[in-house]
């Protein structure tokens, strides 16, 4: 089974919003855009905007499909969808994750990304490095 999982790319100016996984989660540490599973009867704007208000505390516009990605994991296979998002209210909050940043295309690329997103990062450095 192929879990459906979708992220936001929020930008302000040429920085990008990434957050860092905690310890004690899957795939511990490592950065990601934020974003996560979506539920049965969601559609992935509104899994999207559900996940951004319990993880970040923000509310988000999605916008327009940036890229989509197959990765198989060891134990799962996923498909992420990337979705540009503007943040309409609130300030990121320190929810779930220990870290968050905006960063530009250089500096992301010298992050620990999940697996899942380096397909993302190589296509991110290519339209906007």
């Amino acid at each position: 089974m192929t879990l459906d999982v979708v992220a936001a790319l929020i930008r302000r100016g040429d920085r990008f919003f990434v957050c860092q996984r905690p310890a004690d989660k899957n795939l511990p540490l490592y950065w990601e855009f934020p974003g996560g599973k979506v539920e049965p009867g969601e559609t992935r704007a509104m899994a999207l905007a559900r996940e951004c208000r319990e993880e970040l505390a923000i509310d988000v516009e999605v916008g327009e499909l940036e890229i989509e990605v197959q990765h198989d994991y060891p134990d799962r296979s996923i498909t992420l969808s990337l979705y540009h998002a503007t943040i309409t209210a609130g300030e990121p909050q320190l929810l779930e994750h220990i870290a968050l940043a905006w960063v530009g295309i250089e500096e992301m690329l010298s992050l620990s990304f999940c697996p899942a997103d380096i397909v993302i990062l190589e296509h991110l450095k290519r339209r906007y490095g």
